[in-house]
C-alpha cells in the first residue's frame, strides 16, 4: 500500500481540527502526524501519532539549534518512512502546528521522496478579517517557532491561506456574507469544500486530499515574478482594485506614502520597480497593516538572452506574456483586497507616486540620480 500524504494547517485551530476529525472519518486506516511545537520552551517537540480510536504513540523530538521547526522537519519524514515501511497506513495526515506555513514542509517531505496528495488550509470564514487585520508578533501570543520568529499574525496567515489550493472551510454561524466574499477574493482559484457535507471516502474533502499536489509548481506559483494575483471584484461590501502601470516609482514619493498604501486595504500584494534601481523585480507584501518590500532577482528585461536559458520556464512563460517592447517585464501590478475598500483614493496615492511625464523624459541617467530611499530600507 503507498503512503498518500495530506498536509492540514491554519492558525484557526477549532476549523483546523474539524476538518481533520472529517477526514478520519472518511478515510478508514488514516492516522494523524502532529507535532506540538508549544512545549518548545522546555527544549523538547512533542509528536503524537493518533487514528479514528485515539492515540497510537508519542514520542519526543530535541530542539534543532534552539529552532522548533527545524526539530520538525528532522523528525518528519523519518516518521512518514515508518508508517510508509509498515504498509498498512493509506493516508499520513500531517496537522501542522497553529503558526507553522505549509510551504517549507510540503518541501522536505517531497525532498524526502515521499508523495504529497493535498495541501489544505482549514479556515473560519469568520476569523478570516480578524486574523488578517491582526499585526501582532507571534511571540505575544506564544505562537513563534524559535526566538528569532518575527512574524505577525496576519502575514502567516496570508501565506498559509494563499499557498495551500484547497480551503476546508468550517461551519461558521458567526460568518456573513462579507466574510465569505473576503476569502473568495483573497483567494480565487482555491477550491473551497465546506468540513460539513456527505460523509464517507467520497467526499469532497477525502477526494481533495488525495487529488495530488506538485510542490515545485506550487513554489513557481509564489514567485512574485509569476504569482497569479487576484482579478478586479467588488462584492458583498468587499473589492479587490488590480492597478497596473508601465513607468516606474519615484522611490521618494513612494518611500512617502508606504504607510498609508500599507493601510489602504487588509491585504496587498504584487511587484514593482523603482526608477533608480530599474534593474530589480521588487515584492511588495503586506497585512495586518506591516509591509515587507525586498528585491526578488533581475527583471527578465534586464538580463541577456542567454541568461533566459537559467530561468524557469513558468517565469519565461510568465514574462512573454506581459512583454513591452521597451521596458521587457518591468511593470506595477499591485493588488489590494479589503472590505470598505477606497478605491478611487487608492488609485490617486498611488499615480501620485510615478514619475511626472518630465522625469519620465528624462530618462534613466537621470532616474539613477534621484534620492535612493530604499536603501535603507532594504538594507543594501
Amino acid at each position: 500500500m503507498t503512503l498518500s500524504v495530506v498536509i492540514v494547517g491554519g492558525l484557526h485551530a477549532d476549523a483546523r481540527r474539524a476538518a481533520i476529525a472529517r477526514l478520519l472519518a472518511d478515510v478508514p486506516g488514516g492516522v494523524v502526524l502532529h507535532h506540538d511545537l508549544e512545549t518548545a520552551a522546555a527544549g523538547t517537540v512533542v509528536r503524537t501519532v493518533r487514528d479514528a480510536s485515539g492515540l497510537r504513540s508519542a514520542g519526543e523530538a530535541p530542539l534543532v539549534d534552539g529552532c522548533a521547526c527545524c526539530a520538525l522537519r528532522e523528525d518528519l519524514v523519518p516518521e512518514l518512512e515508518r508508517l510508509a515501511d509498515a504498509g498498512d497506513t493509506p493516508l499520513a495526515i500531517v496537522e501542522l502546528w497553529d503558526s507553522v506555513e505549509p510551504k517549507a514542509v510540503a518541501e522536505v517531505i517531497a525532498g524526502g521522496g515521499l508523495t504529497v496528495t493535498g495541501v489544505i488550509t482549514a479556515v473560519d470564514p469568520a476569523l478570516v478579517l480578524p486574523y488578517l487585520a491582526n499585526g501582532d508578533d507571534l511571540a505575544d501570543g506564544g505562537l513563534a517557532t524559535a526566538p528569532t520568529d518575527r512574524r505577525t499574525v496576519a502575514d502567516t496567515f496570508a501565506r498559509q491561506l494563499e499557498y495551500a489550493p484547497v480551503l476546508a472551510v468550517a461551519d461558521s454561524p458567526e460568518a456573513d456574507d462579507q466574510d465569505r466574499e473576503l476569502l473568495a477574493q483573497l483567494h480565487p482559484t482555491a477550491r473551497r469544500i465546506a468540513v460539513t457535507g456527505p460523509a464517507g471516502g467520497g467526499s469532497p474533502l477525502a477526494g481533495a486530499a488525495l487529488a495530488g499536489f506538485d510542490a515545485e509548481a506550487a513554489a513557481a506559483a509564489q514567485h512574485p515574478a509569476c504569482a497569479l494575483l487576484p482579478a478586479e471584484a467588488d462584492a458583498h461590501g468587499v473589492s479587490t482594485l488590480v492597478w497596473r502601470r508601465r513607468r516606474p516609482f519615484h522611490p521618494e514619493r513612494l518611500y512617502a506614502a508606504l504607510e498609508d498604501l500599507a493601510c489602504a486595504a487588509v491585504r496587498s500584494r504584487g511587484r514593482f520597480w523603482l526608477a533608480d534601481k530599474p534593474d530589480t523585480l521588487f515584492h511588495w507584501d503586506a497585512a495586518g497593516g506591516a509591509l515587507c518590500v525586498e528585491g526578488a532577482g533581475p527583471w527578465l528585461g534586464s538580463l541577456p538572452d542567454a541568461a533566459w536559458e537559467l530561468v524557469p520556464p513558468v517565469r519565461r512563460a510568465a514574462a512573454a506574456l506581459d512583454w513591452h517592447p521597451e521596458h521587457g517585464d518591468r511593470c506595477q501590478h499591485l493588488v489590494f483586497t479589503s472590505p470598505g475598500l477606497d478605491r478611487d483614493g487608492l488609485r490617486q496615492l498611488l499615480e501620485s507616486c510615478l514619475l511626472t511625464d518630465a522625469e519620465y523624459a528624462a530618462g534613466r541617467d537621470a532616474w539613477q540620480r534621484l534620492p535612493h530611499s530604499f536603501d535603507t530600507f532594504l538594507e543594501v
